[in-house]
């Protein structure tokens, strides 16, 4: 009898669900399971993920994406670092200043390294960017030498600042910064937050960092790409950046007088620094990817990608970090999109590439290897739809309050970042709302606060100058907390977000034109 009545509860319960609706809670039932523990990079759990969303694939007809299989592998170092071997000391006249660690600076790096003592130059902002006629390293040497440069970028909580006004450019985040560094030979990065700030709120998560005071790595070791090229970036307190530089406020407001770089050596100073792990070892993550070749005989080389990412926290003080909506709503609607297209018996003319990244909560590790180590290639690349957390309505949380408007009611609404890099791209989407019917808002691309660019695999592409917009229904309470569970999950929305996908995908991959990519603001 018992069992008679749980059979008659689940049937009213499921009874006036759309078949759709019922794949998707399925999938997301399972990705949210204990036994699937928070999914967290390099653990046994998010390994059946990503064999599960592969066998997924598979059976909807998609073939293999990464060569002859649907698993793209891709090498981490984990590392814990050991506080006794972190060391910053700056030599000015033969005295030595040793600085504390967590104090005076932060930052972990994956191989032990000891540096210095080596000169130190100025790098303003840390930004090259032709396209605005600004370079901080005009002028200047870097090889050999350790930078110190600022966060973020000039004026940008001046509505007509050049670099995007009160948004941020890409230039503004600090794997941009990083990179260009090492483009022109420095040593290492010190990385001090401007003198003069706006700011509050999310700012861009590095190793070892926090979101909203959750660890972005649970209880697991940072990780990082096993990748030689990378160089320590370390950051430094205001007290440690007055310490170095001689009057930064006014460094700053005379950079942003004229947009003209203020760089220079900093004379008579040397820098050494050393950072250790206590522990350390090497292990391999996973994309997953799937093919759908297109008809087109010339165009079907080229590539349109869908994307989400299937990692979350793991589970932390006996609580499971379930990640439903971060990003389990993303993953199984890349799947259900997969199931979509391969079962409407009509191919667009370019090739459709359907990839769910591992690693996302390391800070993007899967979707940066996928750039590095493209399955298609990325001159034929013409656009990429993100979905991360697409099914939860927006709300208030500590950091967005008195930064961001928000709607009392969001149940309708989805965001889209990284839109300013093509007013194509945009315009495609919101054509093809008007079957979806949701309420689209560009906001995030015009915040500095909360730092949406930089938080989600859009990023990669859109680094690579590749059009790419991630959709996003926002953040809400709950974000990167145990209590983030499908039950919360709004269907109707969800559902609408992989119809608008589905719509905008077909076309890019059918239309005669590819979307540019440009950095002109998105439409207010």
């Amino acid at each position: 009898m018992r069992l008679a009545i749980l059979a008659a509860c689940l049937t009213l319960e499921l009874a006036g669900q759309s078949p759709q609706s019922l794949r998707l809670r399925a999938d997301l039932e399972f990705l949210c399971s204990d036994a699937l523990a928070g999914r967290v990079s390099l653990s046994h759990e998010a390994e059946i993920t990503a064999r599960y969303i592969a066998a997924d694939f598979q059976r909807s007809g998609l073939a293999p994406g990464a060569g002859g299989s649907y698993l793209q592998e891709f090498p981490l170092v984990a590392y814990r670092t050991d506080s006794g071997k972190r060391a910053l000391r700056m030599i000015r006249a033969g005295v030595r200043k040793e600085w504390t660690p967590g104090a005076d600076f932060t930052g972990a790096f994956s191989r032990d390294v000891r540096i210095g003592p080596s000169p130190v130059v100025f790098a303003g902002f840390g930004i090259t960017a032709p396209e605005y006629g600004y370079d901080d390293y005009a002028g200047i040497e870097a090889k050999g030498k350790i930078v110190l440069i600022f966060d973020h970028e000039p004026k940008e909580d001046d509505p007509r600042a050049v670099f995007n006004g009160t948004g941020h450019t890409l230039h503004a985040g600090r794997t941009t910064k990083v990179a260009n560094a090492r483009r022109h030979g420095a040593l290492a990065v010190l990385v001090a937050s401007e003198p003069v700030r706006s700011h509050r709120g999310l700012l861009e998560p590095t190793p070892g960092g926090t979101t909203q005071g959750q660890p972005l790595r649970a209880n697991a070791p940072p990780q990082s790409l096993d990748d030689d090229s990378q160089i320590p970036v370390f950051s430094i307190s205001d007290e440690a950046l007055a310490e170095l530089l001689a009057q930064p406020a006014d460094r700053q407001r005379a950079i942003e007088a004229g947009l003209r770089p203020q760089s220079a050596d900093l004379p008579d100073t040397r820098i050494e620094l050393a950072s250790g792990n206590a522990e350390m070892h090497r292990g391999v993550s996973l994309n997953v990817a799937g093919l759908l070749e297109g008809s087109d005989p010339v165009l079907k080389s080229e590539t349109v990608l869908i994307t989400a990412h299937y990692d979350h926290l793991g589970t932390q003080n006996g609580k499971v970090y379930a990640g439903a909506n971060d990003n389990a709503s993303g993953t199984v609607a890349v799947m259900e999109l997969a199931r979509m297209f391969a079962a409407s018996g009509q191919r667009p003319k370019r090739s459709l590439l359907f990839v769910v990244f591992g690693s996302e909560e390391q800070l993007m590790l899967g979707s940066f290897y996928y750039t590095a180590h493209p399955l298609r290639p990325l001159a034929g690349t013409r656009a990429v739809l993100n979905l991360d957390m697409i099914g939860r309505d927006e709300a208030h949380i500590p950091q967005s309050e008195g930064v961001l408007k928000i709607p009392a009611d969001t149940s309708n609404e989805l965001n889209l970042v990284g839109a300013m890099y093509s007013a194509d791209l945009l315009k495609v989407i919101q054509e093809e709302n008007r079957g979806a019917g949701l309420v689209l808002d560009t906001k995030f691309d015009r915040d500095h606060s909360l730092n949406a660019l930089f938080r989600c695999d859009h990023l990669p592409f859109l680094a690579e100058g590749i059009p790419a917009v991630w959709l996003f229904g926002g953040f809400h309470p709950g974000y990167h907390e145990p209590s983030d569970t499908v039950e919360k999950l709004n269907f109707p929305k969800f559902e609408k977000v992989i119809r608008l996908t589905y719509a905008a995908a077909a076309k890019v991959a059918d239309g005669a034109k590819p979307p540019k990519f440009g950095v002109e603001p998105a439409p207010r």
